[in-house]
């Protein structure tokens, strides 16, 4: 049996699919918890998780925070980022550097986004195809 592709989820993805239940991030968060992929995070991409949940536009408690996590963290594979770290294309956003380095590292078989930056490396050599939500699931998740 092959194993599920790994795949690196940009934050905005998982935010859609925590905070927003319908459409494609359904599929994903579905995807997840089923096991049709392996998330894969690194330290600096779940803090930026982290850091996001608490933004007050959301306007989530504590526990609300806690418990959106508890949906997505026992499902992710942590990827310990090598020193020095993995070269990777270059970026137009330096914060966009961590997904593309956890790709790398993870091995990563796509990495999932809204940014228009990352979508624009797709074609790079030494990095994984960069797919939108809806490519994804039509890829993936068979829809």
């Amino acid at each position: 049996m092959k194993p599920p592709p790994r795949v690196v989820l940009d934050t905005n993805v998982v935010l859609s699919a925590l905070l927003f239940g319908g459409g494609s991030p359904a599929l994903i968060r579905r995807g997840w918890q089923s096991g049709c992929f392996v998330p894969l995070a690194s330290t600096v991409t779940a803090q930026e998780l982290i850091r996001v949940l608490s933004y007050p536009k959301f306007r989530l408690s504590a526990a609300e925070q806690t418990e959106l996590l508890a949906d997505f963290v026992p499902w992710v594979e942590v990827v310990d980022i090598p020193d020095p770290r993995p070269r990777v294309p270059p970026c137009r956003d330096p914060l966009d550097l961590p997904f593309l380095q956890l790709a790398v590292a993870g091995k990563a078989q796509s990495l999932v986004s809204g940014d228009r930056d990352l979508l624009a490396l797709g074609g790079a050599p030494g990095i994984c195809p960069m797919l939108s939500v809806d490519a994804f699931c039509r890829r993936y998740l068979g829809e």
